[in-house]
């Protein structure tokens, strides 16, 4: 695994906008996802993520348009070709995936400049602080709230349901310690904030 930083990866961008009436439709389902969200690490110790103290359908509600950005991550053959566990898959997918992830976060942040009063959707779980190291568990405020943002699925959206039916694209899994030929991470604009 001494290669993994100096491989590149090959990246291709998927984009889409739906209505936010269709989207909270066909492929938002808060109850779902919560019960998804309590068996993750990061469920009350993480700012960007559940619980909330608002109601996720309330947020998508506040805007008109969700316009979908994925970031599909073809890994090389030479990752492709290892089987990795634990620790080490873990360092793996942080020397590869991460730096990605934060380059589509950065991205999204980019977009909500250009575009009045839209807000971003990150590309997964909060990386603006170390592993562990989140103030919401000692009851601070979050150190970076101009950086940080919810991800799709932490508000309810489905996100394999999102990249299939808008993006045309299938989530791809690890099996068997089996890295896949590609990564696609997700996240995205809502945009056409409306008057409370």
């Amino acid at each position: 695994m001494e290669n993994a930083k100096e491989s590149r990866c090959r990246i291709t961008w998927h984009e889409a906008e739906v209505s936010i009436e269709e989207y909270l439709e066909k492929c938002v389902d808060v109850p779902t996802f919560l019960e998804c969200c309590k068996n993750c690490g990061n469920y009350e110790k993480v700012w960007s993520c559940p619980p909330y103290d608002f109601h996720p359908e309330d947020y998508w509600a506040a805007y008109d348009t969700f316009r979908i950005l994925g970031m599909k991550i073809f890994l090389p053959e030479s990752l492709t070709a290892g089987t990795y566990e634990g620790e080490e898959r873990d360092r793996l997918l942080q020397e590869v995936v991460y730096p990605y992830k934060k380059e589509l976060d950065s991205k999204l942040l980019a977009m909500e400049k250009e575009v009045e009063g839209s807000i971003s959707l990150s590309g997964g779980s909060c990386l603006n602080c170390a592993s562990g190291t989140c103030t919401r568990p000692s009851g601070l405020p979050c150190r970076c709230p101009e950086k940080m943002r919810y991800s799709i699925e932490s508000l309810g959206g489905n996100v394999g349901l999102t990249v299939r039916k808008y993006l045309h694209q299938e989530l791809l899994w690890m099996d068997e310690g089996k890295l896949p030929q590609y990564f696609i991470l997700v996240g995205g604009l809502l945009m056409g904030k409306r008057e409370k």
